[in-house]
């Protein structure tokens, strides 16, 4: 949007713009949020940014009312496949604080210099102030909600040292991590039952039928739902990049967030673990975008209206996903006993990881194949899905399923439908209202990617 139409989302307080945009007010040196109560300043002091890395680029600290820092991601970097869409994708999953900006740009094929020029002159900001940004607002969701010691939290939030991650919390809060922890509005959690998270979204959220999914879904040992409709919590293992982690996410929404617990072995896989979260529950998503370019066609528009905020899940682990989509319901479960890896400390039902598909290559060839497909958030889609297809025993029905949920592609075409381009970049969540109607479009009594969820 121009900054006219920015401006005029400012002073209508509009909370649909969270996360899209920022601005600063060069009277005070803050950014805010479109939303912030603030007083809205006068137009000619007032700029506008694409990320919070950038206004923080420009010497703004974070408004300490509205906590810009603390909205859900943009959704443009789920939809774009462009580098600068991937570089984005990366960049939150922690790449960059476990590779630095030379492996970021490995993965993306460019030089560093050139993934630098592209962020930078499209987001005002590199990838070093863009996840420096990112490990910050970790760090103040830690400090504010958590008991953890401040030395566990620099480490925790992806920082190389305690003196950067003091020297950058005073740069971009002008508070010491003290103050920060002082000033906390809500009581400090003190528990070693993991770490106690807010995963904010931007509303409407269909919550019921995320979580029937995944209850269908739950392999044993991996996953395991509890308690009833309206009040379950979802729990699951993770195999991440320094050591394993359970998660476990309630199904009743306070206010504009999901509540969410992390139990890792090493604190410094939070962002990756986080991150994973958002994308199974497609929190970065825009369901008033969604929704209104869907009801356009008369043939969803009832179903759109049935199902607000409807979301397109992802996959908290997209190897696993993807194996599991080639070998069914049955066998999964049964590679998840024989392959996987038992966990040092189980906890309830939890008790193995499933197993890494390089696990499954001398038993299993061809779902061990999965391997050699890249299915991280950088992946370029459409490289995925050809080597997807190259897999023995693979159909396009199930490639597009995995390109879909494993890839996070919002705009994935439904197989057998023909009439669909008045429905991008938003496909994937049409295929959503299609599998869940009941009574699916006429010509179309069983859409074809239904059968093949991994439930």
């Amino acid at each position: 949007m121009d900054d006219e139409t920015a401006y005029r989302a400012v002073r209508s307080r509009d909370a649909r713009f969270d996360g899209e945009f920022f601005f600063g007010v060069r009277t005070t040196g803050i950014y805010c949020r479109p939303s912030c109560p603030a007083v809205t300043a006068k137009r000619h002091n007032v700029c506008f940014y694409p990320t919070a890395a950038a206004a923080q680029g420009q010497g703004f600290r974070a408004c300490r009312r509205c906590r810009p820092d603390a909205v859900p991601g943009s959704s443009a970097w789920n939809v774009r496949a462009d580098a600068v869409g991937r570089a984005m994708r990366m960049i939150s999953d922690g790449v960059v604080d476990r590779e630095g900006v030379p492996g970021l740009a490995l993965r993306l094929g460019y030089s560093t210099r050139q993934v630098q020029r592209q962020l930078t002159a499209e987001l005002g900001a590199g990838p070093v102030a863009l996840a420096r940004a990112q490990r910050a607002h970790t760090a103040r969701v830690l400090l504010q909600t958590t008991g953890l010691p401040v030395t566990e939290i620099a480490f925790a939030s992806g920082f190389a040292s305690v003196r950067q991650f003091n020297d950058t919390i005073r740069q971009i809060y002008a508070r010491t991590p003290s103050q920060l922890r002082a000033e906390a509005a809500v009581p400090v959690a003190r528990t070693t039952a993991g770490i106690p998270l807010r995963l904010a979204y931007r509303g409407p959220y269909a919550a019921r039928e995320v979580f029937d999914l995944l209850a269908r879904e739950a392999i044993p040992r991996i996953e395991e739902m509890l308690g009833v409709s309206g009040a379950r919590t979802y729990r699951r293992t993770l195999r991440l990049p320094y050591g394993s982690g359970i998660v476990a996410v309630a199904e009743r929404s306070a206010g504009r967030w999901l509540d969410a617990r992390i139990q890792l072995t090493d604190l410094r896989d939070l962002t990756t673990a986080v991150q994973r979260l958002r994308r199974l529950f497609d929190l970065d998503a825009d369901p008033r975008a969604i929704d209104e370019r869907l009801s356009a066609d008369p043939r969803l528009a009832p179903l759109v209206s049935r199902r607000p905020g409807l979301r397109s899940p992802g996959a908290a682990e997209p190897e696993e996903f993807a194996v599991r989509a080639l070998a069914g319901r049955a066998k999964s479960e049964w590679l998840a006993e024989r392959y996987g890896t038992p966990l040092d400390q189980p906890c309830g039902g939890l008790t193995h990881l499933f197993p890494a598909p390089a696990d499954l290559l001398a038993d299993e060839p061809s779902l061990g194949a999965v391997a050699g497909v890249r299915l991280d958030p950088g992946a370029d889609r459409d490289e995925s899905e050809r080597a997807l297809a190259a897999l023995p025993g693979m159909t396009p029905v199930a490639a597009a399923l995995i390109r879909m949920r494993a890839l996070g592609d919002p705009d994935v075409a439904p197989v057998g439908e023909t009439e669909t381009d008045s429905w991008r970049p938003w496909r994937s969540y049409a295929v959503r209202h299609i599998w869940l109607d009941d009574r699916p479009p006429t010509g179309n009594p069983q859409h074809p990617l239904r059968s093949s969820v991994p439930a």
